[in-house]
């Protein structure tokens, strides 16, 4: 008995011993990040429930050299996400709310138009399609970060204004600090207390009664650490915070306060915290489970973990949970110099053996390796999340780029199989029409390669315009230069930007994706934005919203057009050829005694196809008119489609038998009755042969 107390005493002596070591290493490292006269560095480890370490080093105010203390807060950013998803998950427990609630029983006014359930727990998981509102403000060139006094109720009428989601809810995960924003006035609605009220009580519950969301930015808040950035000069300066956000973020805390909440959640299973127990874990019912209460669910240094970032301006945070070591790392800085998240995973380290990743490349890595690609794998390819990115070679160099991001160069390894330079263990392998990327954990991501098409000049006239966003209330203008050329200019800029293009149905701007959006009659009609953290946000075209009336011809052009009679009672066709310069070289006319407009034009192999409408000839009011000529522009053979009311004539395509004509097709209940007859529109299709004669028609969607 003698003999096993002496070894238990022994070893409890060399496990004292050997935790002490580590806890020397970790001051080492918490002295090495600043000295004694830098804004400050807190750190705080919880293990096996117990506080083992805490550190506070360097100050608060650089002004008045005031010293951090376990008591002085600072600014945690998202990592306050937390805590506003916990006071949703203890509405839920007390049955005040569920998770399965659509959001518009607590906010009626929002989104009517979509039609899906936007629940309160795809806000908690970041998978409700609702747009990031601070990327919102960037795009309007208004960023948060300028709007004195700018509020939650700012942010709410913002987002109150968008008429459509970046995705169907669900459907996929994108970060967006406006699900938690709008959670605020959720737990408002439901409890039936001012946010501040409620949040102040479910804190003090906590024990943590020097933790507060921020109310106004020039409350004076007792001990708080002010936020400093030195912008690479060296000069430490005062970020300025003028705002007045809170949920998303924006949570003023102690540390003293956080390792009090990280001893909670440690001994939740002990003390049956039904609350922190199930705050820890993957959301029920959830499409995802990578992300849940305000919280990522991933692995963090090859180990299960549960943790959280937070940045905003020079504050920043992270705290990292390791259930299975019952290990808690918390770090937060009011000092820019600094990353939480780094300084963390380095004490993490000291405390437990790094666990080697296993080689787990999914299985169709191999298939690569002997697969015969007939395609140039340089090319453009979509992502999952219908980002657009692109292979470029260079000086015998493979490259990758998203957007205007800097390329990143692929490293060859085998035949058809690369790693990026910069992180080996990620590879991109290249099949037949798409590539993979392998991850080591075995996850897969799959790119489908898009066809190149590239823009015609017609095409790049198509662009011209100004597009307006209601949502957004702004616009901006698309002008092409006599370089064929694009330039861009939106409201606040300075001057116009050039627009790269990167394919027919895609232009890049900075970090601006814009998709080209055409209507049944390819005329391009909208463009939606995408950028950071907003999807395809919708910019509808104003003006210059014209079909395709010219052709491009070696040595000039093939215009369409329609010109008025002198008494304004007629119209006819005009066909015209032209030098470059735009000097007419010849021109033909065509049309009757009343009203015929042209609206495109296409080359066939022996001269043009014309496509518009006519009162002049046919069977109604307006019927769809189509006009056969040769190269010369002499007219080969006319003809009309339609009946005894309104068809209108817009585009056209060659086919292997002749041509689809599209236009649009009335119809109405009442010949006679003008007043109280309805009528309806709708996208007509005519197939015609070569030479004119109709083969079939099909009336498809009713437009508006």
């Amino acid at each position: 008995m003698k003999i096993y107390i002496s070894i238990l005493i022994l070893f409890c002596a060399t496990s004292s011993i050997a935790q002490d070591s580590d806890l020397r290493k970790i001051d080492s490292i918490v002295n090495s990040k600043i000295t004694e006269n830098d804004p400050a560095l807190f750190v705080g480890i919880v293990k096996d429930g117990k506080i083992i370490y805490q550190k506070t080093r360097g100050l608060i105010s650089l002004q008045h050299q005031v010293k951090a203390t376990e008591k002085s807060v600072s600014n945690i950013a998202s990592t306050a996400k937390q805590f506003t998803a916990l006071m949703i998950l203890q509405l839920s427990i007390e049955e005040k709310l569920s998770l399965e609630d659509d959001i518009r029983k607590y906010l009626p006014t929002f989104y009517p138009k979509v039609k899906e359930a936007i629940k309160i727990r795809h806000l908690l998981n970041h998978t409700s399609g609702v747009r990031d509102f601070y990327d919102l403000m960037s795009i309007q060139q208004n960023p948060w970060w300028r709007r004195e006094g700018l509020d939650n109720n700012d942010a709410l009428e913002l987002l109150e204004k968008q008429q459509d989601l970046a995705f169907k809810p669900g459907s996929r995960y994108l970060y967006s600090n406006s699900g938690y924003t709008i959670l605020t006035k959720i737990i408002a609605v439901a409890s039936g207390e001012d946010f501040h009220d409620y949040s102040k009580n479910f804190f003090e519950n906590l024990g943590m009664k020097n933790t507060q969301f921020l109310k106004d930015y020039m409350y004076v808040i007792p001990n708080i650490a002010l936020p400093y950035s030195d912008w690479g000069d060296g000069i430490w300066q005062q970020y300025p915070m003028i705002t007045n956000l809170y949920g998303d973020g924006f949570l003023f805390t102690s540390l003293e306060d956080q390792l009090i909440f990280e001893k909670a959640v440690q001994n939740a299973n002990h003390n049956n915290n039904r609350l922190l127990i199930e705050s820890q874990k993957p959301i029920k019912n959830s499409e995802i489970q990578t992300y849940g209460f305000g919280l990522e669910l991933e692995d963090r240094l090859n180990r299960k973990s549960v943790h959280h970032s937070g940045r905003t301006g020079s504050y920043h945070s992270q705290i990292v949970r390791y259930p299975d070591d019952k290990l808690s790392v918390f770090v937060m800085s009011n000092n820019s110099r600094l990353w939480s998240g780094a300084i963390a995973d380095e004490i993490t380290n000291v405390l437990l053996l790094t666990k080697e990743l296993k080689n787990n490349y999914n299985k169709k890595i191999k298939e690569t390796e002997n697969l015969n690609i007939t395609d140039a794998i340089v090319g453009q390819y979509r992502s999952p999340g219908a980002y657009l990115i692109r292979i470029e070679s260079k000086e015998g160099k493979l490259f990758w780029r998203n957007g205007n991001n800097n390329p990143r160069e692929l490293v060859q390894e085998n035949k058809n199989i690369y790693k990026m330079k910069s992180n080996p263990s990620l590879k991109v392998g290249f099949f037949k029409n798409e590539l993979n990327l392998f991850y080591e954990s075995g996850k897969i991501a799959v790119y489908e390669k898009i066809p190149y098409e590239k823009p015609t000049l017609a095409d790049l006239e198509s662009y011209e315009g100004e597009y307006y966003s209601t949502e957004l209330e702004m616009s901006f203008t698309i002008d092409l230069k006599p370089d064929n050329t694009l330039k861009i200019s939106l409201e606040k800029w300075d001057e116009p930007v050039d627009l790269a293009v990167l394919n027919r149905n895609e232009l890049l701007v900075y970090d601006y994706i814009l998709k080209i959006k055409r209507d049944q009659f390819s005329r391009v009609v909208e463009i939606l934005l995408t950028t950071n953290r907003v999807l395809n946000n919708k910019f509808v075209k104003k003006t210059k919203l014209k079909f395709q009336p010219k052709i491009e011809t070696e040595n000039g052009s093939i215009n369409v057009t329609t010109i008025g009679s002198k008494n304004g009672n007629s119209s006819q066709i005009l066909l015209t050829k032209n030098y470059t310069n735009g000097n007419e070289i010849w021109s033909q006319q065509f049309g009757g005694k009343s009203y015929d407009k042209a609206n495109s034009i296409i080359a066939t192999k022996d001269g043009y196809l014309i496509i518009g409408s006519t009162s002049s000839f046919g069977n109604g009011n307006y019927d769809m008119f189509v006009i056969k000529t040769d190269k010369k522009g002499k007219k080969i053979w006319q003809n009309t489609y339609g009946g005894f009311y309104n068809e209108y004539g817009y585009s056209a395509e060659k086919t292997d038998t002749g041509f689809l004509l599209k236009g649009t097709k009335q119809n109405c209940t009442s010949n006679s009755d003008i007043f109280n007859r309805k009528c309806t529109t709708n996208v007509w299709v005519v197939a015609i042969d070569k030479k004119g004669k109709e083969i079939s028609n099909t009336v498809l969607e009713e437009i508006e």
